[in-house]
């Protein structure tokens, strides 16, 4: 009996950013669950041509990150392809898309939850992704009766996203200017991780404190943008391994015959991941604000609330009434609040024990901190662990 050839599926999907990679995971997730594909992949960057050995290959499907400079030489490989890009619609090739629009909602639902009522976004002119942010972001702002300023880059129609995304001397430079003009607090959603690394660079140029004056979040959550960024970046994670698996979905469909129902498809981003960027309680009160800021930095330090007070000019009863009148909380709680924050954290993102972990959120004891931690999470620090820990070494 003749061998059945396997299907050899071509994937046009840089490596080089966390997006990429989650979409290519999602691909290769359906190849090896769902059928019996042989995957062609080769490092490359998001604007990269298609390469050379494609034209000569056996190729049976693709799924690409399509743009006008790779649609025609794909188009000649006559071939079924899936677009995971969806910079601008082909006609006839179906594409599938993390949903901006529950992006921008729940940046701002984040933003919103941490006291912020004046909002910003700052993004890249004529990248597509971005400014369909922008669109949304604005609307839900708007609807909620809120303060709105924005910020882009200048830009030239058709130049390829990695110059659009590069922020020289002088873009930083108006950056900054834009920047200080922002009344404070407010909360600033950024285009994407680069543009919030970006941002983060020129708030330090300004002189602007984040979170504390502007909270910035961002898009994609790549860990290793992230978590260099000073402070470190919060930001909306999408779902994009499924986006991946379900393009792989709609070509398997394709190559049985069958034409997709939709022009486009979106896929709904997962979860917010909550850093040092955003981890503030907004409040206009300045002298309030001040207090927060105080507590937010020394509260794994041991300090009780005799220690705030001496910060600030308020008395204690004075303080006692602005916390609950504006947080609905007491200065201990709000100490407390930030040390069970930083014991989360230290649960997350590192195999430290108990005894090495206490003295880092504030506690003399681990006992001190287990009981306290049980209290308020209705978990031991084992179980949460347990639940939310990451491999950092990854």
């Amino acid at each position: 009996m003749k061998q059945k050839l396997r299907p050899q599926i071509a994937l046009l999907v840089e490596a080089s950013r966390a997006y990429g990679r989650e979409l290519l995971r999602g691909v290769s997730h359906f190849a090896r669950t769902q059928v019996n594909w042989s995957l062609l992949h080769e490092e490359m960057l998001l604007d990269s041509a298609m390469p050379d050995w494609m034209t000569n290959a056996r190729i049976d499907g693709v799924i690409a990150r399509v743009d006008t400079h790779t649609i025609e030489p794909l188009r000649k490989l006559n071939v079924p392809m899936v677009d995971v890009r969806c910079n601008r619609k082909f006609v006839g090739v179906p594409q599938v898309e993390t949903d901006n629009r529950r992006v921008a909602e729940l940046a701002l639902e984040h933003l919103w939850n941490r006291g912020f009522r004046r909002f910003a976004f700052c993004g890249f002119r004529f990248a597509s992704y971005s400014e369909t942010r922008l669109d949304y972001f604005r609307d839900l702002v708007t609807q909620a009766g809120c303060p709105f300023e924005f910020y882009q880059s200048e830009g030239k129609p058709g130049t390829p996203l990695m110059g659009l995304e590069r922020a020289d001397v002088r873009d930083m430079e108006r950056m900054a200017e834009w920047l200080r003009t922002l009344q404070r607090p407010t909360g600033l959603f950024v285009c994407n991780d680069i543009r919030g690394q970006q941002v983060l660079n020129a708030c330090r140029k300004a002189d602007i404190a984040v979170p504390d004056d502007i909270g910035v979040i961002g898009v994609d959550d790549d860990d290793a943008i992230c978590l260099m960024c000073d402070p470190p970046l919060t930001s909306v994670r999408p779902d994009a391994s499924r986006v991946g698996y379900r393009a792989a979905e709609l070509l398997h469909e394709m190559l049985n015959g069958l034409r997709p129902e939709a022009e486009i498809e979106f896929i709904p981003p997962t979860s917010v991941s909550q850093r040092l960027s955003t981890e503030v309680v907004a409040v206009d009160d300045i002298e309030l604000a001040k207090v927060c800021r105080f507590i937010r930095l020394h509260a794994c330090d041991g300090i009780n609330v005799n220690d705030v007070t001496r910060s600030t000019s308020l008395s204690r009863r004075q303080l006692e009434r602005r916390f609950r009148e504006v947080l609905g909380r007491t200065p201990h709680e709000q100490i407390m609040a930030t040390q069970i924050e930083r014991t989360k954290q230290l649960l997350r993102e590192t195999d430290m024990t108990l005894e090495q972990l206490a003295p880092k959120a504030g506690y003399s004891h681990k006992e001190s901190l287990c009981a306290v931690f049980k209290r308020e999470t209705g978990q031991t620090p084992g179980d949460y662990r347990t639940k939310n820990q990451v491999d950092h070494r990854k």
